[in-house]
């Protein structure tokens, strides 16, 4: 483990559900360090217990956090190495851990991520959506008129998006899909590496729809998949990026003659044509 004088934090990534999951790494990790930092003592209990350990632990959540930093900083400092684990997968992501991490950091302990299973790259590995770029926005909000407004902000995003959702608000997510972002392609990776882990592809009508009908589909914690913006005709963009650069003239004051005539000389064209956009542009505001 640690070969300093000071202890290190250890940040174990745990089985999201089939316990062979875990590396041989992170069953070393825990079985070695003085205490393990625990998003629920009774639920880690079980895994320790599958492992043959026996290790101090105590409890980390989003309650407790901030109060158990100077006390895990003083195990360090004592020589202590400590890891820490949440209920399942990679610490942090949608876990607690951040304040931890981020104050220990600050104060030159050593941090060692001990990486394993994390739902969200599970889910888009198999998923059959682009994976160069994603954009992961955790939990969407509870109550219906923020969730909208959360997708309507990420709806010209031309990038995968991925969150997590609960199963009592799957269906009113889909539902919201539906509505914001029309016929694109949404896949829910439920129960993953579980025993009844299951994918399902489509539109997200198609998928409400689907969980409407068979009700077992809706159980479990998912991982919701959305293809991203299609690109925009090149035309329309040319459109709206013109309308930008009139919008920002008229702002600063300057007047619709002179915005025309600026936009004739950056994007070519007619001024007459410029003029009477810049003029429409104006008589809306």
């Amino acid at each position: 483990m640690s070969d300093s004088a000071y202890g290190a934090l250890y940040v174990v990534a745990t089985p999201i559900g089939n316990l062979d999951d875990l590396s041989p790494r992170a069953a070393r990790v825990l079985g070695e360090v003085a205490v393990i930092a625990a998003e629920d003592t009774r639920h880690s209990a079980r895994l320790l217990r599958h492992l043959g350990l026996e290790r101090p632990m105590l409890s980390l959540h989003e309650h407790n956090e901030a109060a158990r930093v100077s006390q895990l900083a003083a195990r360090l400092a004592a020589g202590d190495d400590v890891a820490l684990i949440s209920d399942a997968g990679t610490p942090l992501i949608c876990d607690p851990g951040f304040v931890l991490v981020r104050e220990l950091r600050d104060a030159g302990h050593r941090i060692v991520p001990v990486p394993g299973a994390c739902a969200l790259v599970a889910g888009l590995s198999a998923a059959g959506l682009p994976t160069d770029r994603f954009t992961f926005i955790g939990f969407l909000p509870a109550k219906g008129a923020s969730r909208r407004a959360r997708l309507e902000a990420l709806a010209e995003r031309d990038e995968t998006l991925v969150c997590y959702e609960s199963p009592h608000r799957i269906r009113d997510t889909l539902d919201d899909l539906a509505t914001v972002l029309g016929e694109r392609r949404v896949v829910l990776a439920r129960e993953l590496t579980k025993t009844f882990e299951t994918f399902l592809d489509g539109s997200a009508e198609a998928l409400l729809a689907r969980l409407q009908e068979d009700p077992d589909q809706a159980r479990g914690e998912f991982v919701v998949m959305v293809a991203g913006a299609p690109p925009r005709d090149e035309s329309e963009q040319a459109t709206l990026e013109a309308d930008q650069l009139l919008a920002a003239l008229l702002a600063e004051g300057v007047g619709v003659k002179q915005a025309a005539a600026v936009a004739t000389r950056v994007l070519g064209g007619a001024k007459k044509a410029w003029y009477a956009r810049a003029q429409a542009l104006k008589d809306a505001d």
